[in-house]
């Protein structure tokens, strides 16, 4: 497997950034394996799904991020299990716990969001966990749409567990109107779920239009100091990893 690009600011302020979106499933797997494969990944943004949610939850995500050499942006129980984990490199402007409508019977769910800039671009940031019932999570998909409109930035970034494959009418909604990382740049493997026998694409990362796609899949193979054990150990998902170029903002 060859490597993706490393993190780096280009000399006219664009950012080559690193994305990693990972179902942690409220860490109950195997903590230290959990560290190692993110830290491996070398991220500059983790969109984090299945963050702990009751007792301690706000420790136990603050120990995920140092032993990954991250610090903790947003989200977790006030999602109900979305958050954002940034490297040093990103300076956070501002960030929003959403909670979506409650459906009766089912799980509620909730968007970690923030604005960040890195280097000379200034990105918005999603990380979902969409419903397992499929008309609810075809609204919760245009409600992701939505939200990342209202971020009122140029460059967008959306990731999370979604629940269904591509060919499903709620990947397809937000594949049609953002870039589907995996799809526009293959590296790496490609099926999330599960760890002892993936067999199915239901994570993601999505881009708008301005991000150029330098690679994106499972970083199954070959991250240093980390063995496929580990990947089995850490959660009941692979994770999925990108590396993008944004464009400097204009903005001041």
């Amino acid at each position: 497997m060859s490597l993706l690009p490393n993190s780096r600011t280009e000399p006219d302020g664009s950012a080559v950034i690193r994305v990693l979106s990972y179902n942690i499933r409220s860490m109950r797997d195997d903590t230290d394996a959990l560290a190692r494969v993110i830290k491996a990944c070398a991220p500059d943004i983790v969109l984090i799904q299945e963050a702990p949610r009751f007792f301690r939850w706000r420790k136990k995500l603050a120990r995920l991020a140092l032993d990954s050499d991250l610090v903790i942006v947003t989200g977790g129980a006030t999602t109900t299990g979305p958050a954002i984990l940034s490297s040093l490199r990103a300076t956070v402007e501002r960030t929003e716990d959403i909670l979506l409508p409650p459906t009766p019977g089912l799980h509620r769910r909730g968007f970690a969001t923030a604005v960040v800039r890195i280097a000379g671009a200034r990105l918005g940031v999603l990380s979902c966990h969409l419903s397992l019932q499929k008309d609810e999570r075809y609204e919760q998909s245009g409600m992701l749409l939505d939200r990342l409109s209202g971020l009122g930035v140029e460059h967008l970034i959306a990731g999370g567990d979604l629940n269904e494959r591509p060919d499903g009418p709620a990947f397809r909604r937000l594949a049609d109107r953002l870039t589907d990382c995996r799809a526009a740049a293959p590296w790496g493997g490609e099926h999330t779920w599960t760890p002892a026998d993936p067999y199915q694409r239901i994570d993601a990362i999505f881009a708008t239009q301005g991000i150029e796609v330098l690679g994106c899949g499972v970083p199954s193979h070959g991250l240093p100091g980390v063995s496929d054990a580990d990947l089995r150990a850490a959660t009941d998902h692979l994770p999925v990893l990108a590396a993008l170029r944004v464009p400097a903002s204009l903005a001041s």
